[in-house]
């Protein structure tokens, strides 16, 4: 149950939580992410520490573990949102659009919506200039989204248009019914032609702008990606990822986590020399495959769902972008001209 109340000059958003009987005793902070918009399990601690939110009107620590029986409710200060995005013109590349979604590819160097050194020139700009009315769920800063990709990663994502199309979406997303897929080129010989890495991810200890695994205990949001090879060139793979859960970074501190950093990821590392020869030959061709991708080689490739009007499953595919297909050739010819030579 959720609610609005004003008092004094302030708006605060009350929520109550009644324990399903079929709920594992789970840690509170872990089970409120899952279930409250737009925020961040920093701020949930403060808050369960600062007493705005309690368990059966008692206050708790953020360890406690909640489970049937338990009615949690939640106040805090609603955050405000006026203002918004500013509109700025930008080209954006539709693959799809009706009168509930747009499915647009986003190139590399786009950042999906303002934050923090990036007020302004984000998608989210753009979505506000091509069309007014975009629906606001996760905050006035980000209208319409969805999901997002990052920065340097292309390929598709959904754009929601009204209100019902974002909360269906979005429910989809939270179910991890979405069907998605990217391909990735990953640093040295992945052993196995398929399998999963699972592992919870969480902000690194010490550098918080990155992401990392914390295989066991309860550290992070569980998540898993499942991979299989499509072809194989020695000193690099190319994998094809199916994303089971969506947390940030996930496919690029998953593969890091199990020794394959993606090809030129420059901030896990993939930008070095990191498989391969020792010869000045084979160092000036990577360092010319790190001129033509000068970004991480991860590209969303096809995004499936039900649509939320017609209830039919709407799926679709973006070519890889013209850098990732130039780096592949060059690795391509590399590989053959090595077997050449045996």
């Amino acid at each position: 149950m959720k609610e609005e109340k004003t008092i004094g000059n302030e708006v605060y958003l009350l929520q109550t939580f009644i324990i399903d009987p079929k709920q594992e005793p789970l840690r509170i902070d872990k089970f409120l992410m899952g279930r409250l918009e737009n925020v961040t399990r920093n701020r949930v601690q403060k808050a369960i520490d600062e007493g705005w939110i309690l368990v059966n009107e008692k206050k708790v620590k953020s360890n406690f573990k909640v489970k049937f029986g338990h009615t949690i409710t939640v106040k805090w200060k609603k955050q405000k949102t006026e203002g918004g995005p500013v509109a700025q013109e930008m080209d954006i590349d539709i693959r799809y659009e009706d009168d509930d979604l747009m499915i647009i590819h986003k190139p590399a160097g786009l950042v999906v919506h303002p934050g923090i050194g990036n007020k302004d020139g984000t998608l989210v700009n753009g979505l506000v200039h091509y069309m007014k009315g975009l629906p606001i769920v996760n905050g006035n800063e980000r209208p319409g989204i969805v999901h997002r990709i990052d920065k340097n990663t292309t390929g598709l994502m959904v754009v929601a248009k009204n209100e019902e199309a974002m909360s269906h979406l979005a429910a989809q997303f939270y179910d991890h019914s979405i069907e998605r897929r990217y391909q990735a080129l990953v640093w040295g010989d992945v052993d196995e032609d398929e399998g999963t890495i699972e592992g919870n991810i969480d902000r690194h200890p010490r550098h918080r702008r990155l992401r990392h695994v914390f295989p066991e205990g309860e550290q992070g949001k569980h998540a898993i990606t499942h991979y299989k090879v499509l072809q194989r060139f020695g000193y690099v793979t190319l994998v094809e990822c199916q994303l089971e859960t969506g947390r940030t970074h996930q496919i690029r501190v998953h593969f890091k986590h199990i020794g394959h950093t993606l090809f030129g990821d420059v901030s896990y590392g993939g930008d070095k020399i990191l498989k391969g020869t020792v010869f000045s030959k084979y160092k000036h061709f990577v360092l010319n495959c790190f001129k033509l991708l000068p970004r991480q080689a991860l590209h969303a490739k096809s995004l499936g769902f039900v649509h939320p009007s017609t209830g039919e499953f709407l799926l679709k595919e973006s070519p890889l972008p013209e850098d990732m297909t130039a780096v592949l050739d060059r690795w391509r010819r590399y590989t053959e001209g090595r077997l050449k030579l045996i």
